[in-house]
């Protein structure tokens, strides 16, 4: 069962990513007056009509350069147009017919895939005319609209939705829910290469320029039977270091997906070590109470063998005292090693994160931790915690009823957490512990 796939192309700055957002009702992709923004493929579930169906983002089309980052949105371009069931090809009604848009014209008749050509930027009735010439582009009569005032997007989601093929399946069969994945970390420690190499295909753009990625881009899949959802983001870099209205949008994109996610795997490059903005993306994942695992990446760099592999290990426990449970991995998106190992892990996050205790157990360890360290007093009063029971789980929470909740300190608080790790586990997982008067 798949949803049809709609895809819109065209050059730089023709308003492809406002056609998007205006067809699924929100700001999904970022929009900005700068030529080449949009990059990766974007897809979301769009619908009409009650016909459900997965629109695509792409790239502006440049030919005619041999510049790493334009090649690698060209090649990103062609994969939208293979796998498209639709394409929407979008040209400026205002600016007229361009060489680059009979190139593209070109490379689409030659796809085979159904195209419907669409004039953007016609603002009015009035200035309908100027669509007339790209009838030259030989892909049928243009649609002309205005993505950005709305103007005839019904005739145009009208019109989708008549080429678009029957779903195999019905559309109200319920989806299996899938795991969210949220892959974070600094500008280029290889997020979007570690993506790919667990998809087996250069699904995002890689290139060596810091911030090639812009926009978090989701990728949906079966892995083991499980539903995943992988979630690549641009790099988050130190507020003062965001200086362009692009990169501000991407930060918060990347931020967002972090609250989306079940789960974030924080990537960082074995060649460069942990740094202190590692430490930032792992405290504002731990506030969001999201499931978390440290991913080394490009450990084909470093030397080989188990005692390099631990001892790099050790300088992260050391540098993240209060993440003892955040597991560690070693892989290389370049050579495949491991790759596959941060999906191990985050499923089994995933699973320790939506873990309930029995209270039964719970009050069991309850007893056994009091009784090896008592709980420090509250001035001259004595702190007694009588029961615990966990309230919520996916984050999980831990209710500790007592006679005077503020005077359980912190030192305490971490002590029962750690106890609480060590009989059941929760690897990966921040919990919170609530300290309540019974």
């Amino acid at each position: 069962m798949r949803l049809p796939v709609v895809a819109i192309v065209g050059r730089p700055n023709v308003g492809k990513s406002t056609l998007f957002n205006r067809i699924v009702g929100r700001r999904e992709a970022i929009v900005d007056p700068t030529p080449g923004v949009t990059r990766d493929r974007k897809y979301v579930t769009a619908e009409w009509v009650g016909r459900r169906f997965l629109l695509v983002d792409t790239g502006g089309f440049v030919s005619g350069t041999d510049e790493p980052i334009h090649r690698a949105v060209m090649e990103q371009l062609q994969h939208g147009i293979s796998e498209a069931d639709l394409v929407l090809f979008l040209v400026d009604g205002r600016a007229g017919l361009t060489g680059e848009d009979e190139e593209l014209a070109q490379m689409l008749r030659k796809s085979g895939k159904p195209v419907l050509l669409v004039a953007n930027k016609i603002d009015t009735a009035a200035h309908e005319g100027l669509s007339a010439e790209f009838f030259r582009l030989g892909l049928g009569e243009p649609l002309p609209i205005s993505a950005s005032l709305g103007r005839r997007i019904g005739e145009l989601l009208d019109e989708v939705v008549q080429r678009l093929p029957e779903r195999v399946g019905q559309d109200g069969e319920e989806q299996e829910t899938a795991l969210r994945l949220a892959i974070v970390g600094r500008p280029n420690v290889g997020k979007s290469s570690l993506i790919n190499a667990v998809l087996g295909m250069p699904k995002l753009v890689v290139t060596d320029i810091p911030g090639t990625t812009r926009d978090a881009i989701d990728t949906e899949f079966d892995y083991r039977g499980q539903r995943l959802v992988l979630v690549d983001t641009a790099g988050l870099r130190r507020k003062s270091r965001i200086s362009a209205a692009v990169e501000y949008y991407s930060t918060q994109r990347s931020l967002r997906a972090i609250r989306r996610a079940d789960t974030v795997a924080v990537v960082i490059d074995a060649s460069e070590g942990l740094f202190d903005q590692d430490k930032r993306i792992l405290d504002q994942v731990v506030q969001q109470r999201k499931g978390v695992l440290l991913v080394v990446n490009k450990w084909d760099l470093m030397p080989s063998g188990a005692k390099a592999t631990l001892q790099f290990e050790q300088m992260v426990r050391d540098e993240l005292r209060t993440f003892t449970y955040v597991p560690v991995l070693f892989v290389s998106a370049k050579t495949g090693r491991n790759v596959t190992q941060v999906l191990d892990v985050a499923l089994a996050v995933d699973g320790e994160r939506r873990k309930v205790v029995r209270t039964r157990e719970l009050n069991q360890f309850l007893q056994e931790a009091v009784a090896q360290h008592a709980p420090p007093a509250f001035g001259t009063k004595e702190v007694k915690i009588r029961f615990c029971t966990q309230v919520n789980a996916a984050p999980p929470v831990f209710a500790f009823y007592c006679n005077y909740p503020r005077g359980v300190q912190a030192n305490y608080q971490a002590y029962l957490e750690k106890q609480l790790r060590q009989r059941f586990g929760f690897m990966g997982v921040p919990l919170t512990l609530s300290f309540r008067r019974k």
